[in-house]
């Protein structure tokens, strides 16, 4: 880690650094043997607790799991309700603040609230906060199902 990342991450409000922090514990986790390209997500609930994630790939590349989405998983899993979450945080080696996919922005609308901070970050201590609604406008949702 440089030093650069270390006075960068000071300028993060403190909970936001704490996430910070865990997704790039979460990061050194990944099982990225086809990509090497290591992504940690650690997601905040409402309760204060902290859900790590890192991506997960597979030979047969469909079934691998991005970080983000890993972390939210884990979260239901551990009996979170959906759109319970206060914040998420989700880090790589980019040029600049990475950014969730597609499908996790897909996702990152189903269960999370749509003003919930998104935290985006890079190793060398760049960021950038947007909303999970500012990642995906116009997005598919299941109010649409309901209207055929």
């Amino acid at each position: 880690m440089s030093e650069n990342f270390e006075n960068q991450k000071q300028t993060l409000p403190d909970n936001y650094r704490h996430l910070m922090d865990r997704a790039i514990e979460a990061r050194k986790r990944a099982y990225v043997p086809y990509s090497h390209f290591q992504v940690g997500a650690a997601l905040l609930d409402a309760e204060g607790g902290v859900h790590a994630g890192c991506n997960v790939e597979n030979a047969a590349y469909s079934p691998t799991n991005c970080a983000e989405r890993t972390a939210l998983y884990r979260a239901i899993a551990d009996g979170h309700e959906a759109r319970s979450f206060e914040a998420i945080a989700v880090v790589g080696e980019t040029d600049d603040p990475i950014t969730p996919c597609g499908v996790c922005r897909q996702v990152l609308i189903e269960l999370c609230p749509p003003d919930m901070p998104v935290i985006m970050g890079n190793m060398k201590g760049d960021w950038r906060i947007s909303t999970v609604a500012e990642l995906l406008p116009g997005a598919f949702s299941s109010a649409q199902l309901h209207k055929a």
